[in-house]
């Protein structure tokens, strides 16, 4: 017998928008939660998992460095762009039906990824990959807050949070792995091909265990409203992302002086439509909320220091170090435990101490780094497992404080009925900053290493990311300390 959630009876609330209500036709049962975490594990899990191949695929395919940049940055700036669309449509048409979906489309379009027979078509198809992974991850979060309520949805959350953080470090190692192993004589193509099968899997089972929930009155689409958001992220994105590779030549600054205007005019078109009583893309009252406007300030910082720390130590082991992909991926299985045992402590800390434990992670983060950048600097051509472990571990057990909690907090006052809208902002906030934490840091980083070497390159990277860490540490302490 499946184990249900106990969800107790929600008292009636006033819509404050008529396209504000939303129906839940059940409550999430465990094997729908396990189904939605799924879901999410996979997106996650390709954003990362695609670095350690990267060598591989240029090697088969004669990719050169711009096009390897596409490759990685391709997909997530899909994911990042179409996020808040996809939340919307989730919101409109049912968030199962697009949880299934995306499911489905991200298992074709890994199979396309695993197959592609030349470099522009994985650049393609990675494209659509993303936009698929857009489709699924908002519905994700959306549903977990539709279907669940009270302390069950703050332990998925919880859950939620710690599937996100380990599907990064877990992305590395199980591309490592799985590029040496060369299953079948794959190759690069199993860190695609391995989605399919798991793909497919949680759309069959969310058709039994998923519960269907969707606005009893959906609003159409904010056409405006999501070409500018397009247009604003990728005049920043394509320019620092694929800048460096192409020499930065002069389209890649006319965009990136595009960016704040089309900013601009994004947030005065939706400010205009929610005060005409219109729902835009992203309605901007959502960042009156105190607990996510200062969720996704927290949220800027660490999720670009996070994507950017895996980025710059992958390289620094594998090109700087000439680490293969499986000894370059044990490393990084101290941070992996130490996020996880964390993670699994944390929904009791949170409910005793609460936002007290993402201080404490922030404070511990930095030490760790710091401890790090230490080993770094004094034997960087003995770096292995054991001298990393130490500071390896802490920055895990401190990201594992940070993370965990923090999709709880940033959903906790979201109302029901724009849950998955909610969900959309946040999951293009932890996109975008993975993505702008890779590009901005990345940069910096392959830029200094002709002029200091790769250990002190990696140094002052990883110095300058406690800039981010100080600015974590001073607004967790703005959050409501109860997290209840």
């Amino acid at each position: 017998m499946t184990q249900q959630l106990e969800r107790p009876p929600a008292r009636p609330t006033r819509s404050p928008h008529p396209a504000a209500t939303t129906t839940a036709h059940r409550t999430l049962t465990v094997a729908g939660l396990v189904t939605v975490l799924l879901g999410a594990f996979l997106p996650m899990l390709d954003f990362f998992i695609v670095n350690v191949a990267l060598p591989t695929i240029d090697q088969d395919l004669a990719a050169g460095p711009a096009v390897l940049e596409l490759v990685a940055a391709g997909y997530g700036i899909a994911f990042a762009v179409l996020l808040v669309l996809g939340g919307r449509l989730g919101d409109s048409l049912g968030r199962r039906r697009l949880f299934i979906a995306g499911a489905a489309a991200f298992a074709l379009t890994s199979l396309a990824c695993g197959v592609a027979p030349t470099a522009w078509t994985l650049v393609a198809a990675r494209v659509a990959q993303g936009a698929s992974a857009a489709l699924l991850i908002p519905q994700v979060l959306a549903t977990i807050t539709a279907a669940t309520s009270g302390p069950q949805r703050a332990r998925a959350l919880s859950v939620y949070g710690a599937v996100g953080g380990i599907s990064v470090v877990i992305g590395q190692v199980l591309g490592g792995m799985l590029v040496q192993a060369d299953l079948f004589g794959t190759g690069w193509r199993a860190v695609f091909l391995v989605n399919v099968p798991f793909a497919l899997l949680t759309a069959v089972l969310a058709l039994r265990y998923v519960p269907e929930s969707r606005s009893e009155q959906p609003s159409r689409v904010d056409l405006p409203g999501t070409l500018l958001l397009t247009v604003a992220l990728l005049s920043l994105f394509v320019p620092l992302m694929e800048g460096r590779a192409v020499g930065w030549p002069l389209w890649t600054w006319l965009s990136l002086a595009v960016f704040p205007f089309a900013a601009w005019a994004f947030v005065a078109v939706e400010r205009r439509a929610e005060a005409a009583g219109r729902l835009p893309l992203v309605p901007l009252s959502l960042l009156r909320i105190p607990e996510m406007r200062r969720g996704l300030g927290i949220a800027l910082p660490y999720f670009g220091n996070f994507g950017a720390f895996m980025f710059v130590l992958a390289i620094a082991l594998q090109q700087g170090l000439r680490l293969s992909p499986v000894a370059s991926g044990w490393a990084l299985v101290p941070l992996a435990v130490g996020y996880f045992t964390s993670s699994l402590a944390g929904p009791r800390l949170i409910g005793r101490y609460g936002s007290r434990v993402i201080t404490a992670g922030s404070l511990i983060q930095p030490v760790g780094m710091l401890v790090l950048i230490a080993t770094v600097l004094t034997d960087y051509q003995g770096l292995g497992v054991l001298t990393l472990l130490p500071g390896m571990a802490l920055i895990g057990l401190g990201n594992g404080l940070i993370g965990t909690p923090l999709f709880r907090v940033v959903l906790a006052k979201v109302p029901l009925e724009r849950a998955g809208v909610g969900s959309g902002v946040l999951a293009t906030t932890q996109q975008s900053s993975l993505a702008l934490g890779v590009a901005t840091f990345g940069t910096l980083f392959l830029s200094l290493i002709p002029s200091l070497g790769m250990a002190h390159a990696l140094a002052v990277v990883l110095g300058s990311q406690l800039v981010g860490a100080t600015v974590i540490a001073w607004l967790s302490t703005r959050l409501p300390r109860s997290m209840g």
